[in-house]
């Protein structure tokens, strides 16, 4: 426990930086739209992202269009990596009247955009570390993250929503200290204030949060903060921000794997790549007037094609996370623990009808498929058991995964938790421009740097500037939260029983609420497909996943494996990975009649899922147990 000297500099210290903030607040208006010079642009990308016919490409013809690309009619950029940050950049690009390509070796959101805390957060614990250290820069990233979390929510209301979270205090100091430090993030957000925090006496922090210990370990709630941020579901927003990309003119394709640059004879500078269609095997060239590598904790792999000496920027750091019943945590309340025994943040979040907890924060090797330890997921286990007044068990996790973090190398730092959250752009070979580090928060002002240095490093010309800071992702537009109304009133489920079949079934809230915060206006569709093809039944008791989304996803959002709708299209794997496996079967069955799939192709399907699923440590692959959380 800290002195009571250091409590009270602390406190003067979040005093200090309160009056900064509001003298920043006033200084520092965010940016209007109007004012950005892109409104004709804008509208005209609107019209084909809402166009209630509007579908993407077929994968063929995106294709099609990196192939023709010639060394005498380049694109102007092409983007490698398919993650939150390079599907933000193909958009952006695209948005500004370039020509765009973009590919990524697995599937769009296959490495960490999918694997995230599901949070886009304002900075909480840059705004401690400014408070600290009386650091304005850490101030300004926190200024800019909440300018971002309100942007982001904004363009994808069905995605994303705001989120209270709880912080639990145990004596009187740490409700004054929470509860100025939040008063301060509220100040410091201003404008972009989501709902404002407020304190809850003990009494009425267990009934919002009945799972909330009152007393443990010679300790006594005193009461609870309460703050907002955001949640989202992140590989939909990521295959959400792929699509619109390709609906505003990018060529975008995934398991399209770049083996080699194409390099200039005379001046050594990148002008293309080699590339190859993981799913065909065939190899083709494309040329680009610049190449911009937002490969995530892989940029520095395709940093090194370039040049092979090439020095590392980033440092891999795992954060595991494990999912729990939906008891372990109300709905549409989080539980968050900024510092635990070991000086970690540890979190309970409701998610998707269950409970999603974490995280750590540990170096790591990068690799395609991550792993949870499973001392990790005790470590979460243990932490959170410290803070609940229900048994918590090992057997009641449903799904573990671990993400690797592509976080900037500050070569001062000691470990991973003082290593800068901010991102980093360079161009430290002629013609490829690096994006790395920073966040999900902020990935459209990331996409928005790579794109302006893009157009320094080729002289390109764009038609306008960057249109993307209040542009609406595909679904976005025009919906509400009332829209599952509509589908439960219009459509109904109809569901081919065992014996072939077709019977009707009710459009129940639960199925009519999933689909509209999944595909926005555009869950008509899928409703549709679940009325008029017989596909209406769900794919795994007690989830509301239809079948008629495989279809959808097949069609409309490049899902090209059981693995991406299993994982990214549909979550199923992350909230439930036996539920996964048991609904696996029917998810090939279906995509093997979208995409004419052999019997040999169905079998390579299902043993690539189930080696998938292996790596999500439930219950059931559990190595061991320690006794603790049986």
């Amino acid at each position: 426990m800290a002195s009571t000297g250091t409590r009270l500099r602390r406190l003067a210290g979040i005093a200090t930086v309160a009056a900064t903030a509001a003298a920043c607040t006033s200084l520092t208006p965010s940016v209007a739209s109007s004012d950005r010079g892109g409104r004709p642009a804008r509208d005209a990308v609107r019209r084909r992202i809402v166009d209630p016919n509007a579908a993407v490409p077929p994968r063929a013809v995106q294709e099609s269009v990196l192939v023709g690309a010639s060394s005498a009619n380049p694109l102007d950029i092409l983007v490698i990596g398919g993650g939150a940050t390079g599907s933000g950049v193909a958009l952006d690009a695209a948005t500004r009247g370039l020509r765009v390509g973009l590919v990524e070796r697995e599937d769009f959101s296959s490495g960490t955009s999918s694997r995230s805390t599901k949070l886009i957060h304002g900075g909480v614990r840059y705004l401690e570390k400014a408070v600290f250290n009386l650091d304005y820069g850490q101030l300004k990233l926190v200024f800019h993250a909440l300018e971002e979390r309100k942007q982001v929510i904004d363009n994808a209301p069905h995605l994303c929503h705001a989120l209270p979270c709880m912080t639990p205090c145990f004596n009187w100091f740490e409700v004054v200290y929470f509860w100025m430090g939040l008063k301060l993030y509220d100040l410091v957000a201003g404008a972009r204030l989501l709902h404002l925090s407020r304190y809850y006496s003990a009494q009425e922090s267990v009934e919002l949060f009945p799972t909330l210990a009152r007393k443990g370990k010679d300790r006594v709630l005193k009461g609870t903060v309460v703050y907002y941020d955001g949640q989202m579901n992140d590989s939909r927003l990521n295959v959400g921000l792929a699509c619109t990309a390709a609906l505003a003119g990018a060529a975008v394709v995934n398991y399209a794997e770049v083996v080699s640059f194409l390099k200039d004879e005379v001046s050594e500078r990148i002008i293309g790549a080699r590339i190859r269609d993981n799913l065909s095997g065939q190899e083709f060239d494309t040329y680009a007037k610049v190449v911009v590598n937002a490969a995530g904790p892989f940029c520095d792999s395709v940093r090194k094609m370039a040049k092979a000496d090439a020095p590392p920027m980033i440092c891999p750091s795992s954060g595991v996370h494990i999912v729990l019943p939906d008891y372990y945590s109300p709905e549409g309340m989080g539980l968050i623990v900024p510092k635990t025994k070991d000086g970690r943040v540890v979190f309970m979040l409701p998610w998707l009808g269950r409970t999603v907890a974490g995280t750590t924060d540990s170096n790591t090797a990068i690799t395609m498929l991550p792993e949870p330890h499973e001392d990790e997921i005790q470590f979460i286990l243990g932490a959170i058991c410290d803070y609940l007044n229900v048994k918590v068990r090992r057997t009641d996790v449903l799904s573990a995964w671990s993400g690797i973090r592509p976080l900037a190398v500050d070569p001062s730092a000691k470990n991973t938790e003082s290593i800068s959250r901010d991102h980093v752009v360079c161009e430290d070979y002629p013609g490829l421009v690096t994006i790395t580090g920073g966040k999900w928060t902020t990935y459209r002002s990331m996409a928005e740097d790579a794109v302006n240095s893009a157009i320094r490093s080729g002289k390109l010309k764009p038609a306008n500037e960057c249109i993307t800071d209040n542009l609406r992702l595909v679904g976005g537009e025009g919906w509400d939260p009332a829209s599952f109304t509509v589908l439960a009133q219009q459509y109904v489920r109809m569901k081919r029983t065992y014996g072939g079949k077709v019977v009707p079934g009710v459009m129940d809230t639960a199925a009519a609420k999933h689909l509209s915060r999944a595909y926005g206006t555009f869950a008509e569709r899928v409703a549709a497909i679940a009325q008029d093809e017989g596909l209406g039944k769900r794919l795994a008791h007690g989830y509301p996943f239809l079948e008629a989304e495989v279809a959808y996803c097949a069609r409309f959002e490049y899902c090209e494996s059981a693995v991406d709708f299993i994982a990214r299209r549909s979550r199923l794997a992350f909230l439930d990975t036996d539920a996964a496996s048991r609904a696996l079967p029917r998810v090939i069955e279906i995509l093997a009649t979208e995409h004419q799939w052999d019997k040999s192709r169905k079998k390579q399907e299902e043993q690539k899922a189930k080696e998938f699923l292996e790596t999500f440590k439930s219950l059931r692959n559990a190595q061991f147990h320690d006794g603790k959380h049986q």
